[in-house]
């Protein structure tokens, strides 16, 4: 275990209970599998294990209680700003639908639905994409605690809507909680970094990393995500290759109509995401606002990520159908789409002092550059000829893609 895990909070016996009840099915599987399990399986079940999962067993995740905060529960100024540029598409549309990718705890949801009330949108239906029971009943909570009046028009779903429809699509981190493969170089040679179960005990998880040499398909496809040819990489560089941007692109532009989908996510185009000189790789663990790099440290407890690789996601919406019509800073999205106008009115909504403080703290996470502003990319896909939202005009960054 590293540095950064010894220093973790031990969890408690029920969030224990739960982990060793979900390594009890790793293992099972691993086992099944000769001993050795690919990562992406293995984050597939660290995550959404059904009842034992990070975002499937109903342990608090989300905001400061839990083990990380998102854009949305900063406040209400990342919401309201995308409501209005949202607002803005509806009504080149003449009206329509938002679907939001993986809910959350509401928060992003709730203060949308607000926004859109004030500037009147013609916003027909609101629709969640979201599996977990226990985080729709939180997103139930929270739009009726911010915006009651959108409640009979709430729609959530377990899959694609059945029906074209029209509208803007967004997704805020769900990209980086897509299950990846992990992979390793050394003098040109690709291998694939799966799991085993180690002797290590449990706190160490029972698991550890081996490496074997990738397949021909899996090198393939490392070869063709990398900037760079292989040979050109450190020894020992680490990275991770998502292989499901194209089937989930896919199913999004099955049922688009015509409209826009907006994604944000930590990450970068090609170039940057895989340079040589991020030779550690970008997969991370986050256990109560902390980050390490142990993901088999209490599996389920910890919410497991790596960054988004902006040039697949550009490419593989290509050929889905879409238009990439824009990519740019999330600091560019909020500012070039109304954030000083929402910022001005939240300024004199807000009661005291303290409040106007936190409006400002705020904007700075959301905006600065060594806060959420650079490491956050927005990219803007269209479907029917439709203009991306106004805040993707301020810069574009498409070329790098």
């Amino acid at each position: 275990m590293n540095a950064a895990a010894d220093r973790l909070p031990a969890p408690d016996a029920g969030a224990r209970e739960i982990s060793a009840r979900l390594s009890e099915v790793i293992v099972a599987q691993i086992a099944a599998s000769d001993g050795w399990m690919p990562f992406d399986r293995y984050m597939q079940l660290a995550l959404y294990a059904p009842e034992l999962g990070y975002y499937s067993a109903g342990l608090p995740v989300f905001g400061a209680g839990g083990d990380f905060v998102t854009a949305p529960e900063l406040g209400s100024l990342f919401a309201r700003t995308l409501a209005r540029q949202s607002a803005a598409v509806l009504e080149s549309l003449g009206g329509g639908d938002i679907l939001e990718f993986g809910g959350g705890s509401g928060a992003l949801a709730a203060e949308l639905l607000a926004e859109c009330s004030r500037c009147a949108a013609p916003l027909e239906r609101y629709r969640i994409l979201e599996v977990s029971a226990h985080l729709r009943a939180r997103q139930r909570a929270a739009i009726a605690a911010r915006a009651p009046q959108w409640l009979d028009r709430v729609e959530w779903l377990d899959t694609w809507p059945t029906a074209p429809w029209r509208g803007v699509a967004l997704g805020n981190e769900v990209l980086d909680a897509m299950p990846v493969r992990c992979f390793s170089l050394a003098q040109g040679a690709v291998f694939e970094r799966g799991v085993a179960v180690d002797g290590g005990g449990f706190e160490g998880a029972g698991f550890a990393w081996d490496e074997r040499p990738a397949s021909p398909a899996f090198a393939a496809a490392v070869r063709g995500a990398l900037d760079r040819d292989p040979a050109a990489y450190p020894d020992g560089y680490l990275g991770e290759l998502n292989e499901q941007y194209p089937g989930w692109l896919s199913g999004l532009a099955a049922c688009f109509g015509r409209g826009v989908a907006v994604l944000i996510d930590y990450g970068d185009a090609r170039a940057g995401r895989y340079h040589p000189a991020r030779s550690g790789g970008s997969l991370r663990a986050y256990y109560r606002q902390r980050v390490h790099e142990n993901p088999f440290w209490y599996p389920g407890l910890c919410d497991l990520t790596a960054d988004v690789d902006f040039s697949a996601v550009a490419t593989a919406a290509a050929s889905a159908g879409f238009d990439v019509a824009g990519f740019t800073p999330q600091a560019q999205l909020l500012l070039g789409g109304g954030l000083e106008a929402v910022f001005a009115q939240a300024w004199a909504e807000a009661n005291d002092t303290r409040a106007q403080l936190r409006l400002a703290q705020e904007v700075k996470r959301l905006t600065l550059p060594d806060e959420m502003g650079e490491r956050f990319r927005a990219i803007a896909l269209t479907r029917g000829a439709v203009a991306p939202p106004p805040g993707f005009a301020l810069r574009d960054l498409r070329d790098r893609l």
